[in-house]
């Protein structure tokens, strides 16, 4: 590696083949990296031809990126309904969508997820992109409630959908993240397309549920949604205040921005001034999809940048080495 800081960690990248691209080898060879995100739709080519296809592809993908230097993390977002990348019509477990994961009982829903995990966990994949914890509070809010990702608007019930979450994950070997922090249930907009303000929508019973779940799993993504009241115009995912306040509740946790690529980012700044702004703000992944914007040929660039603005501040270096290291406890 080119710098005895492997500032390559930091990051979590998409990519945009069935294979893992020529640049993400040199990348994890001259860098390291941290993690990799799949994805079976690409927003690009509007086509579900991306990095899923079917079991044993994804599972001699998985061989691939698992080879590369450093070792990467395999994350996917298979929260189930709509949110789900490996599909029944592709030969992967069926998984409900949170909605109706929230009305099940105990039983099912252990009987609905044993099956999906021991599959991820089969298939070489290491981490899932949740649970979402953001409450049903507005049944029609773009991301959350018009799309049945919340479990409910009950705060018990969302903690005893966890709660078997975290039962199913910790006896198939399968990492969580919790999201997105500090809650999007009251949004009326969709942080893939536009600023999203939660001043006026976040109740301190939705950050109470982050407050009680983040010592339980060990990551937690950070949304794009503005709060004002804790740091003025900046998005939750590149702001110190709201870094502190989870480092409060869980200092161990991993805290993953959400993609910098989505415009509730984009219509503020750049994917690597954003990525600088992450790491000034105690975040530990750096999330960059390539889904909605195609940034593949930018992403040693935006590592060397990172590096370079280490090497010239003490304390940005420090919060570097310190993200890495709450990587490494993840990886090992």
């Amino acid at each position: 590696m080119s710098s005895s800081l492997p500032i390559g960690e930091l990051f979590l990248l998409g990519f945009r083949t069935p294979h893992v691209p020529p640049w993400m080898r040199d990348f994890a060879r001259d860098h390291g990296l941290g993690g990799v995100i799949l994805f079976d739709y690409d927003c690009i080519s509007r086509k579900y031809e991306r990095n899923i296809f079917d079991p044993a592809q994804v599972k001699a993908l998985c061989e691939e990126i698992h080879a590369l230097p450093s070792r990467p993390l395999i994350f996917i977002d298979q929260e189930g309904g709509k949110v789900r990348r490996l599909k029944e019509e592709r030969g992967f477990r069926p998984l409900p969508s949170a909605r109706q994961f929230g009305r099940l009982t105990a039983l099912e829903r252990l009987e609905a997820l044993r099956p999906a995990y021991l599959e991820l966990r089969d298939l070489g994949i290491d981490a899932d992109l949740a649970p979402v914890v953001d409450l049903d509070i507005e049944p029609d809010s773009p991301d959350i409630g018009s799309a049945q990702r919340s479990f409910s608007a009950d705060p018990r019930i969302v903690e005893d959908c966890v709660a078997a979450l975290v039962e199913a994950a910790r006896s198939t070997g399968l990492k969580l993240c919790l999201k997105h922090f500090p809650g999007t249930g009251g949004a009326k907009v969709n942080p893939h397309d536009h600023v999203m303000d939660l001043s006026d929508c976040l109740t301190d019973t939705q950050v109470k549920i982050f407050e009680t779940l983040a010592p339980r799993v060990p990551m937690v993504l950070f949304s794009h949604g503005v709060v004002n009241q804790w740091e003025t115009d900046t998005p939750t995912c590149l702001s110190a205040v709201a870094v502190r306040k989870l480092r409060e509740w869980a200092p161990g946790a991993v805290i993953l921005t959400d993609d910098l690529q989505m415009q509730g980012v984009q219509k503020l700044m750049t994917t690597g001034e954003a990525s600088l702004c992450a790491l000034r703000a105690g975040v530990d992944f750096i999330l960059i999809g390539n889904n909605m914007k195609d940034e593949q040929d930018e992403s040693a660039r935006y590592a060397e940048n990172l590096l370079e603005a280490c090497e010239k501040d003490a304390s940005l270096r420090d919060a570097a080495r310190a993200a890495i290291e709450r990587i490494r406890r993840l990886k090992a």
